[in-house]
Order: structure tokens, then C-alpha cells, then sequence
């Protein structure tokens, strides 16, 4: 019996999470490689977290809906923040590298970035006409 869970996303674009984990510090491996979970079982994933304790956090596409989900074995979590945290973060930090990337595919250029009181981030873009 698996002890894997899968937790659902709206993370689509595999290099906004690479960045997005990048930028929180979190070591992470392009896959396809193995999530190790419980009694050496596995599960394939496009990206995997390795933890100390021997035990993988994983993203993995899903099929029918194209968004990465997360799989691990939430018994064996080992990570500072919740697993609703982490993803909060990762979350808010995929949002910022995916706007970041588009705007500048769009001829966009940051001017200024602010980190509010209560953690979200202002971005101001422009485009110059000539």
C-alpha cells in the first residue's frame, strides 16, 4: 500500500518552479528521477527535493490537467514550514517568476519591486515606445 500523497497545484510552468524554489533557498534535482518514500517504495517525478531524513518531496505532472503535483510522503515531512506553507510560498514566488518572464518576453522592464507589510510583492513594469 502507497503512503505517497498527492497534493494538487495550479503550477504549470516547470522552469517558474525551478526558479521559484531557487529563490527560497530549497535544493532540488531535474528529474524524471525516483521520490523515495516509505519501505523503498517510489514514485517518478519532473522535479525531487531530497530530505535529510531519506525520504523525497517530489512534482510530477499530472496527465489530465497539466499542473505539477506535489508527492511525498507527508508522514515523513521534514521541511520548516507546513506543507501548506511551503506551498504558499513556492506559490507566491512561482506567481513573481511567471510575471517576471512574461513581462519581459512582452518587451517589459521591472522598475521597481516592493515587498509589502504582509509578505506580498508590488511590481511595477513598463514599456518603452519609440
Amino acid at each position: 500500500m502507497s503512503h505517497f500523497s498527492q497534493i494538487k497545484t495550479k503550477l504549470r510552468n516547470l522552469s517558474s518552479l525551478q526558479a521559484a524554489l531557487t529563490d527560497l533557498g530549497t535544493e532540488w534535482k531535474a528529474g524524471p528521477c525516483a521520490v523515495r518514500g516509505y519501505q523503498g517504495q517510489t514514485e517518478v517525478a519532473e522535479l525531487v527535493i531530497p530530505q535529510d531524513n531519506g525520504y523525497d518531496i517530489g512534482f510530477r505532472r499530472n496527465a489530465d490537467t497539466k499542473d505539477y503535483e506535489l508527492v511525498a510522503d507527508l508522514q515523513y515531512w521534514q521541511q520548516p514550514l507546513t506543507v501548506e506553507g511551503f506551498l504558499r510560498q513556492v506559490t507566491q514566488r512561482y506567481a513573481y517568476n511567471t510575471v517576471i518572464t512574461e513581462s519581459q518576453r512582452q518587451g517589459f522592464q521591472l522598475t521597481e519591486e516592493q515587498v509589502q507589510s504582509d509578505g506580498s510583492v508590488r511590481l511595477v513594469v513598463q514599456r518603452w515606445n519609440g
